[in-house]
């Protein structure tokens, strides 16, 4: 199983970027997906989730802002991210686990990561 994130770069205060993760592997369909972010000398946090029965998570700093979403068809999972802020640049991680949790260590499956930093 591997998890390919794509999509960070860079961009000024205010704007939106979208990030996206394919999941190889059969494993997708029945898996909750998270989105979690790490910024340089800080713990890994948890960002949104897409539980595999169809709801949604979001941490309290990007409720309103950020958007998750997937297609099973594709084995995709996409968080958009709107109206970003400096505090928002981390490297985003993309997991897959079995546990409806916002706990990284109880995810399975890990992306490489994908860099975002927002200029201010």
């Amino acid at each position: 199983v591997q998890l390919q994130a794509s999509g960070g770069g860079l961009v000024q205060t205010g704007d939106s970027l979208g990030v996206s993760c394919a999941v190889s592997g059969r494993i997708f369909s029945g898996y909750n997906m998270g989105w979690f972010r790490q910024a340089p000398g800080k713990e890994r946090e948890f960002v949104a989730a897409s539980w595999s029965g169809g709801s949604t998570s979001y941490a309290d700093s990007v409720k309103g802002r950020f958007t998750i979403s997937r297609d099973n068809a594709k084995n995709t999972v996409y968080l958009q991210m709107n109206s970003l802020k400096p505090e928002d640049t981390a490297v985003y991680y993309c997991a897959a686990g079995r546990v409806i949790t916002r706990t990284p260590q109880s995810y399975t499956y890990w992306g490489q990561g994908t860099l975002v930093t927002v200029s201010s």
